[in-house]
């Protein structure tokens, strides 16, 4: 009863929901493609030949940019063990989607993710009949899963993560959140905490198997860039701080913190593409001249000068993580100065980047956790606090050096998550290939 009015309602904010898609696509053109692939109407052929053994397509749906990000290793690992893969990649995001692009071989199959809707989800199933469906970190819909179920799709949830708010939340609505984690065939955890309260609201969890971003590899051309930038004039005794993945009214608390700091080349790096313009102007009507990203290749070149060096440059460009990162002595966390959970910080670590969180890290709790208990991370109260420890550790290099060291050792120390889930995929297709499993 409870899933049919909330089928019922999906049905019906249908219209709205192309309403806003048109809307978001002024600013990000991609929302506007293909629109009715979000509720189950495909231009694009199905092929399934060539499957390996009895599969069909391996699903895997990443919603956004860092989950697509962070699912590339186990793509990787799954490949290895089906050499003849094909892949259906759903994504709900344009960041997501575009990124998702170079994930794809030929034969794969990239989609927007359906609607969870009754008649989009089953439109999606008849067409592509997955073999599979591997859902990344949080993707939990009860129409999707209990139509998944019906059909015996086996469909799980990798990479697993759920925060004590995320479980307060599902247990306001468990009338609908239980039934829904209750369909799911198997859950892989990130941690201990995250299996734990995965249990407490049904979900079926078979292991824990850490979290897929200790297994991403930045791209090593960007960092020998990035890090080769910090040597441009006059930057050589001129550290870099970098705020990345900041996220809205946290850029005016970071722009307020820095006024009275000389001597530091600050680079933001907001978390929303369209986001962009707006955060230039709130940069300059903070007193700040802004160098932005996409101008140094407009005016043909490739980094910054001197001769256009701003009191702050603005990354905004998409897919160069790895270049700030490389390019930065140590960065601030966004998404962590409000309860905002934070975002990935593994990616700063990885490319041995000391980062500086606030107090909000909910989303990213045993990762922020590690990366302080190793050195390579550090909790301030507020962002003042926190700028004068990035500034420190900047202007010291000892304190610097070793901030990186424990950032390599981080990364090393937790790497395996996606191949140890690749085998239990490939564990799983066996039982449900075997009739007497």
């Amino acid at each position: 009863m409870i899933r049919s009015l909330y089928s019922l309602l999906t049905w019906a904010i249908q219209p709205l929901v192309r309403i806003k898609l048109r809307r978001r696509a002024q600013a990000e053109p991609l929302y506007g493609e293909k629109i009715p692939e979000r509720f189950g109407f495909y231009s694009t052929p199905c092929n399934t030949g060539g499957r390996y053994s009895d599969i069909s397509y391996i699903w895997i749906h990443s919603v956004s940019l860092g989950e697509t990000r962070a699912v590339t290793p186990l793509i990787t690992e799954l490949r290895k063990r089906f050499p003849d893969m094909r892949l259906l990649l759903t994504n709900g995001t344009a960041t997501g989607r575009e990124a998702g692009r170079s994930l794809l071989r030929e034969g794969d199959i990239q989609v927007w993710q359906p609607w969870d809707s009754v008649g989009a989800v089953t439109r999606f199933l008849d067409t592509f009949q997955p073999r599979i469906g591997l859902l990344m970190e949080t993707e939990v819909w009860p129409n999707l899963t209990a139509l998944c179920a019906a059909r015996k799709i086996p469909l799980c949830v990798v990479n697993a993560r759920f925060s004590d708010k995320s479980l307060r939340q599902a247990l306001r609505m468990q009338w609908l959140a239980r039934p829904a984690y209750s369909a799911l065939h198997a859950v892989w955890a990130q941690t201990l905490a995250d299996a734990n309260r995965l249990k407490e609201i049904g979900a079926p969890v078979r292991g824990v198997m850490g979290n897929f971003k200790f297994d991403v590899t930045p791209d090593p051309a960007q960092l020998e860039k990035g890090r080769a930038w910090r040597g441009i004039r006059p930057m050589q005794n001129r550290p870099i701080i970098a705020f990345t993945n900041s996220r809205e009214g946290e850029e005016a608390l970071f722009l307020d913190a820095i006024k009275e700091i000389q001597g530091v080349q600050w680079l933001l790096v907001p978390r929303h593409p369209q986001r962009f313009d707006a955060i230039a102007a709130l940069c300059v009507e903070k007193g700040f001249s802004v160098s932005r990203r996409s101008q140094w290749a407009n005016n043909n070149k490739d980094a910054p000068e001197s001769a256009d060096i701003g009191d702050i440059w603005l990354g905004d460009s998409m897919g160069e993580m790895a270049l700030y990162y490389g390019m930065a002595d140590a960065a601030l966390l966004g998404g962590s100065f409000a309860p905002l959970g934070g975002h990935n910080l593994i990616e700063s670590t990885a490319c041995e980047c000391p980062i500086v969180m606030g107090l909000h890290t909910f989303n990213f709790a045993q990762a922020a956790e590690l990366a302080v208990a190793a050195g390579a991370g550090f909790v301030r109260d507020g962002m003042q606090a926190a700028v004068q420890t990035a500034v420190h550790i900047a202007q010291s290099p000892t304190e610097l050096e070793k901030a990186r060291h424990a950032a390599r050792s981080l990364g090393e120390a937790h790497r395996g998550a996606a191949a140890r889930t690749a085998d239990a995929v490939v564990t799983l297709l066996a039982e449900s290939a075997d009739p007497a499993q």
